[in-house]
């Protein structure tokens, strides 16, 4: 059976420079780990460190977050590192799928509410609304990153 391309596949084939990170999911669509937060909703800030140590590693401070069903957080994402990192929220089967894509696509851009990338010294931060109970994992995508110690629990209880 044939598939047709969207409009948005079709382009992001053609243009190998502009390629997104899963490009079907829209700014207010929920997902099994929840759904993108209101901003101008009170939330509790979580500060999220990204950066490399000394021996090689890479690393997210804290590397755990608990939150409660129904909960807003706000996750200041600060990169303290030398290289570019990125923060991709999920379930851990969809951030093996996206890492498999990112190993193809190393520079995809990222058009998701659930994820950032950062250059080195630069701030970003997401507003996340946390609608069902489970263990969710958060990561850095960017070949050899995660491989590197850049993956992270979220625990909603």
């Amino acid at each position: 059976m044939r598939k047709l391309l969207t409009t948005a596949a079709f382009a992001a084939a053609l243009a190998p420079s502009a390629v997104f990170a899963d490009p079907g999911h829209g700014q207010g669509e929920a997902r099994a780990f929840g759904e993108p937060g209101d901003p101008k909703k009170s939330a509790r800030t979580v500060e999220i460190i990204m950066k490399e140590t000394d021996d090689g590693r890479m690393l997210f401070e804290p590397e755990t977050v608990i939150a409660r069903r129904g909960e807003q957080v706000r996750f200041v994402l600060k990169n303290e590192g030398q290289f570019d990192h990125e923060f991709m929220l999920a379930t851990r089967a969809d951030n093996d799928r996206h890492a498999i894509a990112m190993r193809k696509n190393p520079d995809m851009e990222h058009d998701d509410p659930n994820g950032r990338r950062l250059a080195p010294g630069k701030t970003d931060e997401i507003v996340w609304k946390f609608t069902k109970a489970g263990e969710f994992n958060f990561a850095c995508l960017i070949p050899g990153h995660r491989e590197a110690g850049m993956d992270g629990v979220v625990a909603v209880k």
